[in-house]
C-alpha cells in the first residue's frame, strides 16, 4: 500500500464524467475509485491530489501502475502537473519456513509476541529490526507486515527463522506430511 501525492487539487466531478469505469459517490465516500486491471491495482483518488493504492505486488508494478494511472488521466483531459511522490506505507507478504513451529514453545521464549491459540491460530511477533510485524502458524508459513521496503521483508523471515532454530522451536516437516500437501 503506497500513498501518492500530486501537488495540485483535483476536480472529481470531472474526473467522473470524461474517465470510463470510475466510481465516485461523495456522499458515500469523498475518494474517487479507480480501478486498474493491468497491473491489478486499486487507487482511491482524492480532491487534495492524494492517492492511496493498493493491490502491487512489487515496488517495480506499484510504479508502473502509478504511471499508468497518471497517463489515463491525461489522457482524458485531466491537466497533472510535476512528478507523482510515492511514498510506500506498508507491505504485506507472505513466507513459508518449510519447517514445523512449535508455538506453545516459541510463544514462551520470543519476547514481544502473542499467542492465543483458541482465539486465532497464529503467534503474533512484533519485531524491532526491521520494525514489521508476523503472523506465523505452526505449519511454518507466515505473514509479514509493516515493511517500508522488499528488503526488510527477506531480512524479518530470515531473523525470525534463525532465531526460532536458536530456541529448538522448528522441526524439519516430515516426508509423510510434505506427500500430503
Amino acid at each position: 500500500m503506497a500513498t501518492v501525492t500530486l501537488e495540485q487539487s483535483l476536480d472529481l466531478y470531472a474526473m467522473e464524467r470524461s474517465i470510463p469505469n470510475i466510481e465516485y459517490d461523495p456522499d458515500q465516500f469523498p475518494g474517487l475509485i479507480f480501478r486498474l486491471e493491468q497491473p491489478k491495482v486499486t487507487a482511491l483518488i482524492f480532491k487534495s491530489g492524494k492517492m492511496v493504492v493498493t493491490g502491487a505486488k512489487s515496488t517495480e508494478e506499484l510504479i508502473k501502475a502509478v504511471k499508468r494511472i497518471i497517463k489515463t488521466l491525461k489522457k482524458y483531459g485531466i491537466k497533472i502537473m510535476g512528478k507523482p511522490k510515492i511514498q510506500i506505507q506498508n507491505i504485506v507478504a507472505s513466507a513459508n519456513l518449510h519447517v514445523n513451529v512449535n508455538l506453545d514453545k516459541a510463544a514462551f521464549l520470543l519476547e514481544n509476541n502473542m499467542y492465543e491459540p483458541e482465539q486465532f491460530p497464529g503467534l503474533i511477533f512484533r519485531m524491532d529490526d526491521p520494525r514489521v510485524v508476523l503472523l506465523i502458524f505452526s505449519s511454518g508459513k507466515m505473514v509479514i507486515t509493516g515493511a517500508k521496503r522488499e528488503d526488510e521483508v527477506s531480512k524479518a523471515v530470515k531473523r525470525i527463522f534463525d532465531k526460532l532454530a536458536e530456541l529448538d522451536c522448528v522441526k524439519p516437516i516430515e516426508e509423510e506430511e510434505e506427500l500430503e500437501l
